[in-house]
């Protein structure tokens, strides 16, 4: 008899098994990087916006000049808040004024209202105050 090198079919089933395991355990976790992932891009442009509009409402106080503000921010909406950052808003960040205490144009100057932000693809709401400068 010859001796034949290889696996044993044993050691292959092992294997497999072992595979098995590993990739039911990694790609569960490969799905949550990607939602927090998500979620930290939208924190990172309420942040983004929350001081841009804070920079800008101190800024017509520091003159006074509130009536007559450049930058007006005064609702949750991706085209008054994109006002506030430089490059703009970017397109996969989505933002809606919360039934609770949002932003809306009746708020007054340095009055805080809320804004949701959140992914277009998905994940967790950030909300954040974002202090108001009417026209």
């Amino acid at each position: 008899m010859r001796k034949v090198s290889g696996f044993t079919i044993i050691e292959l089933v092992v294997v497999i098994t072992i595979l098995g395991i590993l990739a039911a355990v990694a790609l569960p976790r490969f799905f949550d990087i990607q939602n927090d992932a998500r979620r930290a891009a939208a924190q990172g442009v309420a942040g983004a916006v929350a001081s841009g509009a804070a920079i800008n409402y101190g800024a017509r106080l520091a003159q006074g000049n509130l009536a007559g503000a450049a930058t007006v921010v005064n609702q949750c909406t991706t085209a008054i808040l994109g006002r506030v950052i430089t490059g703009g808003f970017p397109n996969d960040i989505l933002v809606v004024a919360p039934a609770a205490n949002g932003l809306t144009t009746t708020l007054g100057n340095g009055t805080v209202g809320n804004c949701d932000f959140y992914h277009s693809a998905g994940g967790t709401t950030t909300t954040i105050g974002i202090i108001s400068v009417s026209s």
